[in-house]
């Protein structure tokens, strides 16, 4: 069984690479007991439809519907209409209107854990946006997902940040929106190396001083809040931000970098998890949080520490590329039947990237079929003159 292909270099040489043998992955008996766990999943585009890519949809119902099956049957929650599934960068609000739809009618019907991001993306974000504007765009995106039954994920808005003049404009949307909804929710903080138009969110680009915003936000609304995600991409302030949230306010981490530690967490407290890594490494991370259920801190680390390399690769900069990565491990492992994503964003990455990216999930043993990886790599890196 030949297990070897060739893998672009940084330096650009090549050079043979052999993956190693597949690592089994036990499946949960039961939900995880000690951390909530929320993986963000993708959407798999369908390319044998012919739209323009930069404006219109193809979306592969059947695989996407059963990469969120995946997901729940390694004891994942899903965060459904989420960045990772492309939201705000190749999938339309019309788009997820429909995936929110159909994922929660698959949620009754498997019993699966789920939340939808609800935000304002459908609302161009130009200078002359107004805040009533902004106002009446979550209320409809609220609207629609409390209307089929849907927990929320409140998500970041772009127009909300080019069109706030200060922090207050920030309280009073927030407040606008939280004081309607029918159950907690979860507000979701997105830092601005994830997307460059949240800069400044929360009425200033000093971070201390947009903690402070934001918890009084919490500290006002606790208990329309169940938690909140925030994705800055600094363990510490993480920390920091964690230790002052109102009790019974949850902390979800969104740490591509540092989630192993922030999981495990300290003396005072930890962070559950709203992930879009736990997409690619839902194998790994579940049983991880399987051998945490059971005390054994040393199996979860040993699990989990070396999936941080992989994540860190599919998350660095540019970090709004990694969704590419995602999809990429997706269709190494069978998931889907193709490289090709919504908006055309497979070729985000470079070859050089990709092959990082299988020598480290290799080493993460989240290659799961090797002679199916490399007949699928190849075809890949033979697009890009690499054979």
């Amino acid at each position: 069984m030949n297990r070897t292909l060739t893998l672009p270099h940084a330096d650009g040489t090549l050079a043979p690479f052999t993956l190693s043998e597949p690592r089994a992955w036990a499946k949960p008996a039961a939900p995880f007991r000690k951390r909530v766990a929320y993986a963000a999943a993708h959407v798999v585009a369908d390319p044998r439809r012919d739209v323009d890519v930069f404006t219109e949809n193809a979306i592969d119902w059947d695989s996407t519907l059963a990469y969120r099956r995946h997901l729940w049957q390694h004891g994942f929650a899903i965060a459904e209409a989420m960045d990772t599934a492309q939201r705000g960068g190749g999938l339309t609000w019309k788009s997820a209107q429909e995936l929110i739809r159909r994922a929660q009618a698959e949620s009754n019907a498997e019993g699966g854990a789920i939340a939808f991001g609800a935000g304002t993306d459908h609302l161009a974000p130009s200078p002359s946006v107004t805040m009533d504007e902004v106002r009446r765009a979550y209320e409809e995106q609220v609207g629609y997902v409390e209307s089929v039954g849907g927990c929320l994920i409140l998500m970041a808005s772009r127009a909300l940040a080019k069109a706030a003049r200060s922090a207050d404009d920030y309280r009073t949307i927030y407040g606008g929106v939280l004081r309607q909804v029918k159950q907690p929710v979860i507000l979701h903080w997105l830092g601005d190396m994830f997307d460059p138009q949240l800069t400044g969110y929360w009425g200033t680009s000093d971070l201390d001083e947009a903690m402070e915003v934001c918890l009084g936000v919490i500290e006002e609304h606790a208990s329309k809040i169940d938690g909140i995600k925030i994705s800055l991409l600094d363990a510490q302030r993480e920390i920091d931000m964690r230790r002052r949230l109102p009790k019974g306010v949850r902390m979800y981490t969104g740490d591509d970098f540092n989630y192993a530690e922030l999981i495990a967490g300290d003396d005072v407290g930890y962070s559950d998890a709203l992930l879009g890594i736990f997409d690619g490494i839902a194998p790994a991370a579940s049983a991880a949080l399987q051998a945490f259920d059971r005390g054994d801190l040393a199996t979860f680390r040993d699990v989990l520490e070396p999936t941080v390399p992989l994540s860190r690769h599919i998350f660095k900069k540019p970090t709004h590329a990694y969704k590419t990565g995602i999809v990429f491990l997706a269709y190494l492992n069978g998931h889907q039947s193709h490289f090709r994503m919504l908006g055309g964003a497979e070729s985000a990455r470079t070859a050089v990237h990709l092959a990082e990216l299988i020598r480290l999930a290799d080493a993460a043993g989240l290659l799961q079929d090797p002679e199916l990886a490399i007949a699928r790599a190849r075809g890949v890196f033979a697009v890009a003159g690499i054979s």
